[in-house]
């Protein structure tokens, strides 16, 4: 995946004047589709994969809450983040120790870093496929998740990996300024729905049918160990 510049992390409203209805109502079709795995599914993963960027240290924290209180699981990745943006912190075993990690075995850090979402996806694919994870919850912000969970699915569809992967939102309000920018989680989706239309364009997204192809997969194979009796 080439860099993300070219879009900015702010986008007004008025900028997906350019994308028709059809077009946006399948963001809120795809997004719907991936929040229809429930919560519960996070019990039943070995691997938490969590995206670093814009400063927000509640990724690392909720990731590393699950990972302290769940021993099933085997592996915490780490991804790196952009040293271009101004929040840019070099994700070390100091700096996660600080954030409350405690359990070490099973941690692995993303050596280099990463100017995009894409470059962090192929990594955590990479790893997926080096460590044999069978599951894997994804932990982000919740106006980040739809487009990260797009991007690791694609990475591993172009490895012909399939397994359980689940999303798992970092718990925070949707008006808390993001350390990068300032903005809200809330003035940020209309730039993450431009950039999924975009980069799905571009090949760097799972599309909407590789979505529903791959969530029936899920469901029929892994769905009853999620449903309330």
């Amino acid at each position: 995946m080439s860099t993300e510049s070219a879009i900015a992390r702010f986008v007004q409203d008025e900028e997906l004047n350019g994308f028709s209805a059809s077009q946006l109502l399948e963001v809120t079709k795809a997004t719907t589709m991936i929040l229809s795995i429930p919560p519960a599914a996070t019990s039943h993963v070995d691997a938490v994969a969590v995206a670093t960027g814009q400063g927000e240290e509640w990724r690392f924290t909720h990731a590393i809450r699950a990972w302290e209180a769940n021993p099933r699981l085997r592996h915490l990745l780490v991804t790196s983040g952009n040293p271009a943006e101004k929040t840019y912190t070099e994700v070390t075993l100091d700096y996660l120790r600080g954030l409350g990690l405690r359990r070490r075995e099973g941690l692995q850090l993303q050596p280099d870093p990463s100017p995009n979402t894409g470059r962090q996806a192929a990594w955590i694919a990479d790893q997926v496929q080096e460590s044999a994870i069978t599951s894997m919850a994804l932990t982000t912000s919740p106006y980040h998740l739809p487009r990260f969970y797009l991007t690791v699915l694609k990475e591993l569809e172009r490895r012909g990996i399939r397994i359980p992967v689940v999303p798992a939102p970092a718990a925070v309000a949707p008006q808390t300024p993001i350390p990068e920018t300032g903005a809200t989680s809330e003035n940020l989706i209309s730039g993450e729905v431009k950039r999924i239309l975009t980069y799905q364009d571009k090949g760097w997204l799972a599309t909407r049918q590789e979505l529903r192809r791959y969530l029936s997969w899920l469901w029929s194979n892994h769905g009853s160990g999620w449903l309330v009796p």
